[in-house]
């Protein structure tokens, strides 16, 4: 175990909640809103500019961060360390956590900040990332992790599918570092399979296709699917994990009291709990408030179980994310 632990959490989504009528006429386009309903789970979403908000992934993973400040009761000179997950940055360069330094401290300060893009497993990398580095920095007391999403920006107009599933959003954790024998991290599992990188993704402005004219033409730039995603995917990697997760640290998976996983799909959650064996009532899903938030869905939903009361101090938690290219990331800790 790493003498590292949770002490605050908070979320940030954009504007009013739009739910898939009112997509529907704000967007003009057309999906089928009972199947994204009674399948993915999906009844609503945050989307900024669809609100005229002139708000983007940087602010919403600050709005998030102090959020999540306030909740753990410091300030935000007290942090000294910030990560920010995200797959859809506020620039390529600098990085996102930079930026959102500079809006929490307003000025030079002994503070880590850095990026980790790992598609939608984003945030539970960079949880562990941040949690390895307190345990062996102990000038490191404070640390804020954020997953923030804001793949909306990079829809084109004509995504019907994009926009019935992805939306804005972001969580933050407060980390302290301390021993605390009832609150602390177990642990992580991780898996990678970059021969998956040609599914979906963003593959226009980078170094590789910079966004020129003919880019736009072509309709190359924005989100991409160039081809179907495995079906069976996630039904059979998140068992998988979680079981190598639970054996790696000698933990019965009874003794788990609650997990939350990508909130991409209801059904699959439903499917992945029961082979398991775990009943639902032992995880939270808000992708019906939130719509798909990517990196920052995994944070929203443990804030949401948090306040909900539905875990507590002392509970053994798992996260579980999986994202485009392929990368996944999985978390054990006690709350």
């Amino acid at each position: 175990m790493l003498p590292v632990k949770i002490i605050g959490t908070g979320i940030y989504a954009p504007g009013l909640p739009i739910n898939n009528e009112e997509l529907m006429q704000l967007t003009g386009l057309t999906f089928d809103a009972v199947k994204l309903e009674e399948k993915l789970g999906i009844k609503q979403r945050h989307i900024a500019h669809l609100r005229n908000l002139n708000e983007s992934t940087a602010d919403f993973a600050t709005q998030a961060a102090q959020a999540a400040i306030r909740s753990a009761g410091l300030n935000a000179d007290d942090i000294n360390l910030i990560i920010v997950g995200t797959d859809t940055p506020e620039y390529i360069t600098p990085a996102t956590a930079i930026l959102v330094q500079g809006r929490l401290q307003k000025s030079e300060k002994w503070t880590v900040s850095f990026d980790v893009a790992a598609s939608c497993a984003s945030f539970t990398i960079a949880f562990d990332n941040a949690v390895r580095l307190m345990a062996t920095d102990e000038t490191l007391k404070y640390a804020v992790v954020i997953g923030v999403y804001n793949m909306p920006a990079f829809l084109r107009q004509d995504d019907s599918f994009g926009y019935s599933i992805f939306a804005d959003g972001a969580g933050a954790v407060v980390l302290a570092r301390g021993y605390d024998r009832s609150s602390n991290y177990i642990g992580s599992q991780m898996l990678s399979d970059g021969t998956q990188n040609d599914f979906i993704g963003i593959y226009a402005g980078g170094s590789k296709n910079p966004i020129t004219h003919d880019t736009l033409i072509k309709k190359e730039n924005g989100l991409l699917s160039l081809k179907p995603l495995p079906g069976d995917r996630n039904i059979r990697l998140w068992p998988m994990i979680v079981k190598e997760l639970l054996r790696k640290y000698k933990t019965p998976i009874d003794e788990v009291d609650h997990f939350i996983f990508t909130q991409i799909n209801r059904s699959v959650i439903v499917k992945v709990m029961e082979t398991l064996g775990v009943d639902m009532s032992k995880t939270t899903t808000v992708m019906d408030l939130y719509g798909y938030t990517g990196s920052g869905c995994v944070p929203m939903a443990f804030h949401q179980a948090v306040m909900d009361d539905k875990i507590k101090r002392g509970d053994k938690v798992v996260f579980m994310a999986s994202g485009a290219g392929l990368a996944v990331g999985s978390n054990l800790l006690i709350y």
